[in-house]
């Protein structure tokens, strides 16, 4: 009897325990340091990464899933049964991933192409996971594939991404700010907040001062958003982050608790991690806006 297989790559941070629970299957990027590359998640960890870029002082690079493979997970997922696969995972405009994605489809024989759905999230982290964590609940409900995408595609644009950055030295290393900036930006103090807006990465706001001010200033646009979002999940996702994701929940309202269903804090993967640094954190949900600004 067929089934509904519903994917992502490593780049959506739910947990192991959130994965296994409700069937979600991986597809990893890959990390590359010097000529040798690793598996996101399945041959290198975030604690070892952090590790290798303190031994070397240099940044990995970080790659997108091959079309092969694609085209291998889809071939074994598909099967003899004639599976549904609903792919969703890193956006487009921030890797090249879902493009292989297609690709692979493309290149395979219409009567297995016709069993592979692909939905390009326009995000990353748990933001791409509160999307599968919805695929879930409608596919539990015995809908179709193709309900399934026409359910959970509105809500792209609905998903508040955001991540407080406590060290400028990973943006530096990847080039995203220059020597000066990050200077004069260690300095001061600089903590930027970085929010996903139609599939992009944009600095969005700058906390200057005790990193607490960032965690909290998350920490009011979710109480904030109380009254227009969906309060079944809420993920607090972190690279190496324990004490700070600590705080958050220290300092979450108790309206906030009583209110949102499940809270669930979640470790970013090594190709999230490689952009961002130890002691990023972030607090994400689905607004019920229809625009997420």
């Amino acid at each position: 009897m067929s089934k509904i297989i519903i994917c992502s790559d490593s780049t959506n941070d739910l947990s192991k325990e959130l994965l296994e629970k409700h069937d979600i299957q991986i597809v990893p990027l890959y990390v590359c340091f010097k000529d040798k590359m690793y598996k996101d998640g399945v041959d290198i960890n975030t604690k070892q990464l952090y590790e290798h870029v303190e031994k070397d002082g240099v940044l990995p690079k970080s790659s997108a899933t091959s079309p092969e493979d694609f085209m291998k997970f889809f071939e074994k997922n598909i099967g003899k049964e004639g599976n549904d696969v609903i792919y969703t995972g890193i956006g487009s405009k921030l890797s090249s991933t879902l493009q292989n994605a297609n690709i692979a489809k493309m290149s395979m024989d219409e009567e297995m192409a016709k069993h592979i759905y692909l939905i390009d999230s326009e995000n990353l982290s748990t933001g791409i996971g509160l999307l599968l964590l919805k695929m879930v609940e409608f596919r539990d409900k015995g809908m179709t594939a193709q309900e399934i995408v026409d359910k959970v595609t509105p809500l792209v644009k609905k998903v508040r991404s955001q991540f407080s950055i406590k060290t400028l030295e990973y943006l530096y290393k990847g080039g995203r700010c220059s020597s000066l900036t990050k200077f004069f930006g260690t300095l001061a103090r600089i903590r930027p907040i970085l929010r996903v807006i139609d599939g992009k990465i944009i600095a969005n706001e700058k906390v200057m001062g005790k990193y607490e001010k960032a965690l909290d200033l998350q920490i009011n646009d979710l109480v904030n958003s109380l009254d227009n979002m969906d309060l079944e999940n809420v993920m607090i996702t972190h690279s190496m982050a324990d004490e700070e994701a600590k705080y958050i929940l220290e300092h979450m309202p108790a309206v906030a608790k009583e209110k949102v269903k499940h809270f669930y804090v979640t470790n970013a993967g090594c190709v999230i991690s490689t952009h961002c640094g130890p002691h990023t954190i972030g607090i994400l949900y689905i607004k019920n806006d229809e625009v997420v600004k």
